[in-house]
């Protein structure tokens, strides 16, 4: 599953690079947040088929909560513990990794808030981790377990690496997975500022 995810992106990339001229490539970056709601339209019907998913999410009470909190405090702690090794100060590395994937937002945030360098460190940094996801997910929903699955993905669970946690995982967890997407990715914006700000 991991090959299969890396050819599927190296494939695009070549398509975009040798085989599509600029119009339909256009077309494909200008509509990708169709294709996006088509995604998502299409797990809606697969979860709505599995009788029970929503009351077995139900189940877990505020404990749907542990996820969520979980990825932002181990992205939190990654910047604290990465801000030495990069030589960047502590409050723009914990911003940084406060992006958790979500790396256009990022980036354009701490452009204004600390420069184009520490920006394009975000850009990059959390683009990073995105494709850093598609790789790693699936080994670890083979060989740890689902729940966990989620975690590299941060806030991009409801979105872009959502297709990779359909494959690898089952249909209660893809309803996490949007859960914690939707927490995290309304959590990113308020985490990036006040670390900047107060660190």
């Amino acid at each position: 599953m991991v090959w299969l995810a890396l050819g599927c992106l190296l494939g695009g990339v070549l398509c975009g690079l040798l085989f599509f001229p600029p119009e339909v490539t256009a077309f494909f970056v200008g509509n990708s947040e169709w294709f996006l709601w088509g995604l998502m339209f299409l797990v809606g019907i697969s979860v709505g088929l599995s009788k029970g998913v929503f009351a077995k999410v139900k189940s877990y009470g505020f404990r749907v909560l542990l996820l969520p909190l979980s990825i932002t405090a181990a992205s939190a702690a990654a910047g604290l513990f990465c801000a030495p090794l990069t030589g960047l100060d502590l409050g723009e590395s914990v911003a940084i990794a406060s992006g958790m994937g979500w790396y256009s937002l990022t980036g354009i945030l701490l452009t204004g808030l600390a420069g184009a360098e520490v920006g394009a460190i975000g850009f990059l940094g959390n683009l990073l981790r995105e494709m850093f996801s598609f790789l790693v997910i699936p080994w670890i929903a083979a060989h740890l377990n689902h729940y966990t699955a989620i975690a590299p993905a941060g806030a991009t669970s409801e979105d872009t690496t959502l297709a990779v946690l359909i494959r690898c995982t089952r249909e209660e967890i893809v309803v996490l997975a949007v859960f914690n997407g939707v927490l995290c990715s309304a959590a990113v914006p308020v985490l990036i500022r006040f670390f900047y700000g107060v660190l």
